[in-house]
């Protein structure tokens, strides 16, 4: 475990947040400096078949073992890039080893984490409470490196084997530039879902709005029956939404509208929306409510002032991983030979793996042992990830025992 560790907190010093508004690919440059540092690492290994993309993509791939040749190539997958919900620059972990239980202050801080109780006892990785940790999902990236270290030291038998590293998975475009027929494998897993015990397999249906008024204005001594006031407007559309169908009122399985910014003044005004839902037919209708209300908006005020721009982000992998069932069984038998309870949740977010599921390559998520992700809060389970070594590690050989 201490070399997980420590290959962890070699990974968090890289700043490598991407940057949605960049419009480059990848969105920052600063995510080559882990892909390079990875690529070494890689090589250093033993593994010959490392390749680094102009585009920040980084594959690895190990050859079958013999007699094993014929068995459905396997892949995992992990993002280098973290969020720009907070900083991930000049990270400073905190290792609180076997802890007892108690709050944990972060740094000089007022912030503190209480872990759940059954990590009682395990080491736990924090921040100084200024930045993110970075263990979305570098954790994960270590716990690949650290289970392909393993097979390659011990001589594992395995089928063939497929690495991928991926920039800008934060911002939606993790796939955009994924070469699956280069990648290789027929099947594959994400390890970015959180505690170790964790299995993803379905996720939201998400698209973004943009919400465009147009109005009128005029010196507001003479403005009656002639100003229209844009802002105004965009405070009508949002208040004529479901209250309770927001972020803050929902879980589980339950969608939303998110109103994400917006800006405005008398002539003009716009707002921006996210919008999930986990079934397929609800995630339509609430792009028809959107729809709806501008229709209802431009007949009240006798013109087209209100626009609606909708576009897809991803959709529920649920859709393609119900066909792979086995996909999930496996997972849930290596994480209980590992000595944990599997949980199955769905994702109220998203992950490469539902974009990749949909390109081709049914790709399920595994957790990796983090906690609190996108936030100064965030933590890492260091008996977690190594947990999840030995699941990769158990789903690999299933494929060459069953």
């Amino acid at each position: 475990m201490k070399k997980i560790i420590t290959r962890f907190l070699e990974y968090v010093a890289f700043d490598t947040q991407s940057d949605g508004s960049s419009g480059t690919h990848p969105s920052t440059a600063k995510q080559f400096k882990l892909a390079e540092f990875l690529k070494n690492e890689l090589i250093a290994l033993g593994i010959t078949d490392v390749t680094l993309t102009d585009k920040c993509y980084l594959y690895a791939k190990l050859p079958a073992t013999p007699g094993c040749e014929a068995l459905p190539a396997l892949g995992f997958i992990a993002h280098m890039d973290t969020s720009d919900a907070a900083s991930g620059a000049d990270v400073k972990p905190q290792i609180i080893e076997n802890w007892e239980g108690s709050p944990i202050p972060l740094g000089n801080t007022s912030r503190i984490v209480t872990p759940p109780p059954h990590l009682k006892g395990h080491t736990i990785i924090t921040t100084d409470g200024t930045t993110l940790l970075g263990a979305d999902d570098k954790a994960g990236i270590a716990i690949i490196v650290s289970a392909a270290e393993e097979i390659i030291e011990k001589k594992l038998p395995h089928g063939p084997l497929s690495f991928c590293f991926t920039p800008d998975e934060e911002i939606g475009e993790g796939a955009d530039f994924f070469d699956v027929p280069f990648f290789g494998a027929q099947y594959a897993y994400t390890v970015d879902g959180g505690a170790a015990e964790l299995i993803e397999g379905e996720n939201f249906n998400a698209a973004s709005a943009h919400v465009f008024f147009e109005g009128v204005s005029t010196h507001p001594g003479s403005a009656k029956n002639v100003m229209v006031n844009a802002l105004k407007m965009a405070m009508e559309f949002d208040a004529m939404l479901p209250p309770c169908e927001v972020p803050e009122h929902t879980a589980h399985r339950e969608g939303f509208f998110h109103l994400t910014s917006g800006k405005g003044n008398v002539s003009s005004a716009e707002l921006h929306y996210i919008i999930r839902d986990h079934d397929a037919g609800l995630f339509e209708k609430r792009k028809e409510t959107l729809l709806d209300i501008a229709a209802y908006l431009n007949k009240k005020y006798g013109r087209e002032y209100v626009k609606v721009e909708l576009k897809e982000s991803y959709r529920n992998m649920a859709e393609v991983i119900e066909k792979y069932p086995f996909l999930i069984e496996k997972a849930k038998k290596a994480i209980t030979a590992a000595g944990l309870t599997p949980s199955i949740s769905p994702i109220r977010g998203g992950t490469d793996g539902a974009r990749l599921s949909f390109m081709g390559l049914p790709c399920p998520n595994l957790g990796y042992g983090g906690y609190g992700a996108h936030g100064e809060t965030e933590y890492a389970d260091a008996e977690g990830m190594e947990s999840v070594v030995r699941i990769m590690l158990h789903i690999i050989n299933s494929f060459v025992t069953e």
